[in-house]
Parts: structure tokens; C-alpha cells; sequence
């Protein structure tokens, strides 16, 4: 997690465009400077490029796990297109005192919550998965606004040895996905697990690690993007891509309200979203202290209130039309940081782009043709790309104390278990498989349990409790 940002006293950061001296009258902010389109529009792709594929994620696994068909699979691809846009540019224009950091900051549908709703269609019915994951999330919206303005003195709860943990796991527990997919994606056909099917993924896997190694600049940040290409192009020949699809579906529809029913309220399933909304919340706090300190504006309890505000609006909209919990984009932050162009003018360009894309569902629709082979390779770095990015969260969080190793030991266990024997909770009451079935809410419910138990309890020195919270 990052710092509070520096004071405008400080030094200008290395990475500012502006010309003229800090603060003075007649100096525009990089952050609210307004490019040329020469400069505005190629920044805006390489957030796109950043984005798309992590946007597209939640949609296509939820799809495949409900065996949705490719139109329905379209739709929720849309639908996350559209909500990351209106999202995103919510939180960078703002509407002044109510929502929005006005930062460089992209909102859009977060992979933490993919496990938490597997678990939840695996506990209702056809027909009934859906809405049951759209009531969860529409509460878990509620949630986020009801203790946004609260949440600064949450946090304290939530320090890097519990994000940490939650975010490795989100990386770990979803591994098992990219592998069916690289299998053929269909474990009840004849022919999951062919040869054929392997070798794409790891033709794959293959391209993207070349492009990693060898690629320069942007090449190089799009990766995954075009090992999807290229995996696609391959699985021509031989048959293995469909677009029949294409012919189905239409160039541009808005998405239909409550198009796979209305939302259903299962209390086990709320309290397994509104734990994840809280790890969510946490990331999109740790993002805006990052992006403040990256961009040299001071990132206020304020701003954060109105970002997560942001956060709740959409995520609690979002299931109207088929979306998820939406939260911050770490990479994008990470676009930022390396190219140095703070404008968030250009994020606002890159989410309106993301609302012309939901609106197209066609262009969904190609996104839908990659072969699940393909996406297997792809899937394997993705998420395991989100693994280390916990690892490295739990680097910073002081393991060098037995206590905080245990803590962490504890809940990564918890949190493996239903991934190592998934019917280990099987004689367990509905509401317990669906909390405790899902790897990323029953580590995360440890983790924050334990952590009250080590450094808030008084069973600690304040200093014990200090080294928990030191990145924080």
C-alpha cells in the first residue's frame, strides 16, 4: 500500500508534465490538464490495453459457470464494458462534492469477487444462479455506501497481512478456471482434455511470454491482448474457433434491465459479497493514496469517501443490467506510474471509450470467439499475476513476526481448503457452504478475525500492532 501523498510544500514528482512552477496562480495541475488529442488518445489506448482484459474476466467466467450461451455470455461482456465506463467516468469527472476522486483512476468489475459468486451459483438452482448473485451484489453496493464515509476507521482492520492474504487467494482459488478452460472448457464433453486442446493453451502461454521478453514500450504492456490474438489466429486452421456468433448478434443494443431475472435476496450470499466489498473497498483506498502520491495531489479522507462512493453507485447499478463488483484497476495505476501522464482527462477518454464498447455488443461478441484454450494460456498468467501481486502486498507486511506468520499461515489454509477438498463442506448448512465454500470469504473472514485477535485485543503491545499496520 502506498504513503499519504505529499504536501503541495514538497518537491514537484519526477513524473509531472507541467512547465511552470508548483503553485503558482497560472499553473494547471498535470492531473486536471487537458491534452492535445496527439497525446490524449494514444495515452488513452494504453489504458484500454491495460484494462480490457481484466474487464472482460469476470463476465466470461460467471458466463461459462452458469452455461450461459454465447448471446447471453455477449450481454454480460457488455454489460461490464458499459458499467466500467460509467464508472470510470464517474470517478474521474466527479460530480463536485458527492462522487468521484477526480483522479486517473479506472473503475470497473474486480476478479475478487469471481469465487464468491462460483460459489453461489453452485448452491442455486438453473435459473436461479444468477439473480442470487445480482441480490448479493446489489446489497454489497448498499454496503459500500452505507460505510464509505466510515471507512477510514476501518482500515486499521484490513492491513496488509489481510489484504494480502485475500489477494493471493483471489490469484490461487481461481487457478482451477484457466485449467478447465485449457482442457476445452466443457468438462462433460467427449473429447475435454485433448491434446489438441493443451497445445493451443500452451502455444498460447508461449506467445505471451515471448511478447513479455522481447516486446518494447506498449507491445510489451498488451501482452496478454495479443497472445489472446494470435492464440485465436491459430485455432483457425484447425477448426477450433467459432463465429457463428457474430452473425447473431446485434451491432448496437443497450443492455436490457433485469435481463436474466430479478434479483434474489440469500442472506449467505450477501455475507459472503459484503466481505469481499470490504477487501474491495481497502484495495480502492490503498489505490487512491497511490495515485494521489503518484501524481502529487493530496489524497484527502474526503476523496476517498467520494471514490468509494463511486465504487458502491456503480456496484450497486451494475447487476440492473449485468455487471459485478466494481472497484479500482491496480494497473491502471501502474500505467500511470510508468508513463508518466497524470491527466485524468485521458482515463475519462479511455472510460468513455469502455461505454461506446458495452454499447456495440458485437464488438463483445468477438471477445466471446476466443477459443477456451486460448483463454486458458492467457488465464494462467492473469491470475496468477494476481497471486503475486498479494505475495508482494504480504512482503510489506512485517513476517518477520511469529505472530504475523502464523496469521497468515492460518488463513491461506482456511482459505485452500475448499479448493483442496471441495466437499470438504459438504455436510455444512447452506449458509456456511456458501461463505466458508469460497476460498477468498473464508480466508478473508480468518484473516480479520486473527488479526483482531493478535493486535486488537490487548493481548499485544501497540507496537505489535503498528508493524501489522506499517504499509498501510
Amino acid at each position: 500500500m502506498a504513503v499519504p501523498a505529499k504536501g503541495p510544500a514538497e518537491a514537484e514528482s519526477p513524473c509531472s508534465t507541467s512547465s511552470g512552477p508548483q503553485g503558482s496562480a497560472d499553473t494547471v495541475h498535470p492531473v486536471d490538464e487537458k491534452l492535445h488529442v496527439s497525446r490524449l488518445v494514444p495515452a488513452a489506448l494504453q489504458h484500454i490495453a491495460a484494462m480490457y482484459a481484466g474487464v472482460v474476466t469476470p463476465p466470461l467466467i460467471i458466463g461459462q459457470a452458469v452455461h450461459l450461451d454465447t448471446a447471453g455470455r455477449t450481454r454480460l461482456i457488455a454489460a461490464s464494458l458499459l458499467i466500467a465506463g460509467l464508472a470510470t467516468l464517474l470517478q474521474t469527472l466527479g460530480v463536485k462534492g458527492f462522487a468521484g476522486n477526480r483522479l486517473p483512476f479506472v473503475n470497473a468489475a474486480s476478479s475478487a469477487g469471481i469465487a464468491p459468486m462460483l460459489a453461489i451459483a453452485e448452491t442455486n438452482a438453473s435459473g436461479d444462479q444468477l439473480p442470487a448473485i445480482y441480490g448479493a451484489v446489489m446489497i454489497a453496493g448498499v454496503f459500500c455506501l452505507a460505510i464509505g464515509p466510515f471507512f477510514g476507521r476501518l482500515l486499521r482492520f484490513f492491513p496488509p497481512l489481510v489484504t494480502g492474504v485475500v489477494i493471493t487467494l483471489i490469484g490461487v482459488t481461481l487457478m482451477p478456471v484457466p485449467v478447465g478452460w485449457a482442457q476445452g472448457g466443457d468438462a462433460t464433453a467427449a473429447d475435454y482434455g485433448d491434446m489438441r486442446f493443451l497445445a493451443l493453451a500452451g502455444f498460447t502461454l508461449v506467445v505471451i511470454l515471448l511478447i513479455q521478453r522481447f516486446g518494447r514500450g506498449f507491445v510489451k504492456q498488451v501482452a496478454l491482448l495479443f497472445g489472446l490474438l494470435i492464440g485465436t489466429l491459430a485455432a483457425i486452421p484447425f477448426g477450433m474457433a467459432d463465429f457463428s456468433a457474430l452473425g447473431s448478434a446485434p451491432i448496437a443494443a443497450l443492455p436490457t434491465p433485469f435481463a436474466f431475472g430479478a434479483p434474489q435476496f440469500q442472506p449467505a450470499a450477501i455475507v459472503s459479497l459484503c466481505l469481499v466489498m470490504l477487501v474491495l473497498m481497502t484495495e480502492s483506498s490503498a489505490g487512491m493514496l497511490a495515485i494521489g502520491e503518484i501524481c502529487d495531489r493530496e489524497t484527502s479522507g474526503r476523496t476517498i469517501t467520494r471514490g468509494l462512493r463511486t465504487d458502491g453507485i456503480a456496484t450497486f447499478i451494475g447487476p440492473v443490467f449485468g455487471g459485478f463488483p466494481t472497484s479500482a484497476f491496480a494497473q491502471n495505476v501502474g500505467v500511470v506510474s510508468l508513463t508518466k501522464v497524470r491527466s485524468r482527462y485521458v482515463v475519462a477518454v479511455a472510460g468513455g471509450a469502455l461505454l461506446i464498447l458495452g454499447i456495440f455488443p458485437m464488438l463483445g461478441a468477438v471477445v466471446s470467439l476466443v477459443p477456451m484454450p486460448v483463454l486458458g494460456g492467457a488465464g494462467i498468467v492473469l491470475f496468477g499475476s494476481i497471486a503475486v501481486s498479494g505475495i508482494r502486498t504480504l512482503s510489506e507486511a512485517g513476517l518477520d513476526d511469529s505472530s504475523n506468520i502464523i496469521l497468515v499461515a492460518v488463513s491461506l489454509g482456511a482459505g485452500i481448503i475448499p479448493l483442496a477438498a471441495p466437499t470438504f463442506y459438504a455436510d455444512f448448512p447452506a449458509w456456511a457452504q456458501t461463505v466458508l465454500g469460497s476460498g477468498i470469504s473464508a480466508g478473508a473472514l480468518v484473516a480479520v478475525t486473527l488479526n483482531l485477535f493478535f493486535h486488537h485485543l490487548g493481548t499485544r503491545s501497540s507496537a505489535g500492532a503498528a508493524a501489522a499496520l506499517k504499509s498501510t
